[in-house]
């Protein structure tokens, strides 16, 4: 990947670009990283369809590169120096950036305080807003590919943010088993099976507060864990299985595989130095009940699991009226307030630009 342009003498005045991006739910885990955003394993993932970010910038030739951020219309200071690493590592590869104020307003289509891995849909919608800039300012010239472009920014903000600029089914990291693959940007993976196209991802909010643990934290100890060799062959492994998996709709498989990936991820931080878990007792009610209801119904329903307490629903369309009825029968009672959030796969961010 090209990183440094050429800057251009006819300069941008005045721009507003604007993207929704959703957020993405791995099925095979990205854990553990390391030179600048780089992943020790490759992960794959279901982009989501109603779980998204919605970013405005508006860039204005300066002096000076400064920026103002705000959530929700609230100034939001406390972001500053996330977002400050994140340009710092944008402009040495796009240094015109330097000559721009920057005004970025974001929202969620989910609540902040959700649970919900917001970091994955804002930084791509992020990355995508900057990219998209880039390449109006490069005109004609622009000799990059824009997604690999948006998606290797968005994982300089958050790793997990660059599977979220390709819809349906993305895989981030290098397998020797997939010639496109990188660990610098995700891409897509088609041919993905019908009954996986409108995949259902129920998500129930077992605890809406902060974590314990954050996931930096929780990467970070991945270095010198006893473990690390051990879960990076799983993750190659697995990954070489779900492909297929994805391609000819077995769902058996599919479910024994991303409950196991999902629990693994756990395994490694109950087993990391110092150990930690995430998961609450109610989680592990929930997955109790998942796994009863799938033996009585043969319904292909299954959990997986993010760095958190709360757990994605996993199951077919055609299964939605019967699912949802059991989790309000049966499991409603371990989510925080009784909520949970319904969702799908998706086809991806969306250009808002001309819309606003």
């Amino acid at each position: 990947m090209q990183t440094e342009q050429k800057t251009d003498t006819k300069k941008i005045e005045k721009a507003r670009v604007e993207y929704r991006s959703p957020s993405n739910i791995a099925l095979v885990k990205y854990w553990g990283k390391m030179g600048l955003q780089l992943p020790m394993n490759p992960s794959i993932s279901f982009t989501l369809s109603q779980c998204a970010t919605t970013t405005s910038v508006e860039f204005e030739l300066a002096e000076a590169f400064s920026f103002a951020f705000f959530f929700e219309g609230e100034a939001k200071p406390d972001f500053h120096p996330k977002l400050s690493k994140f340009f710092d590592r944008i402009e040495r590869e796009f240094p015109p950036i330097r000559n721009y104020k920057l005004t970025i307003r974001s929202s969620n289509s989910f609540p902040h305080s959700s649970g919900i891995a917001s970091s994955a849909s804002a930084f791509s919608a992020l990355a995508l807003c900057i990219a998209d800039f880039e390449k109006q300012y490069l005109g004609e010239g622009y000799p990059l590919n824009f997604q690999e472009r948006a998606s290797h920014w968005a994982r300089l903000g958050s790793g997990s943010a660059c599977r979220s600029v390709f819809g349906g089914v993305a895989m981030w990291g290098y397998s020797p088993e997939f010639d496109q693959s990188s660990d610098k940007f995700a891409v897509q993976v088609d041919d993905i099976h019908p009954v996986f196209k409108d995949y259902q991802d129920t998500v129930l909010l077992v605890d809406k507060g902060e974590k314990t643990i954050s996931s930096t934290v929780g990467h970070d100890l991945m270095n010198g864990h006893p473990y690390t060799s051990a879960r990076i062959a799983q993750a190659h492994d697995n990954l070489v299985k779900i492909v297929p998996i994805l391609r000819n709709g077995n769902l058996e498989e599919f479910v024994k595989l991303v409950e196991n990936e999902a629990l693994s991820l756990h395994a490694m931080m109950l087993t990391s130095d110092p150990g930690y878990f995430l998961i609450k007792a109610n989680t592990l009610k929930i997955i109790g009940a998942i796994r009863g209801f799938r033996e009585q119904n043969g319904i292909s329903l299954c959990f997986t699991l993010d760095a958190g307490a709360n757990v994605h629903v996993l199951y077919p369309a055609k299964d939605k009226k019967e699912v949802l009825g059991f989790i309000e029968s049966d499991v409603l009672a371990y989510c925080q307030n009784g909520e949970y959030i319904c969702d799908e796969v998706g086809k991806g961010p969306q250009n808002m630009s001309d819309k606003a």
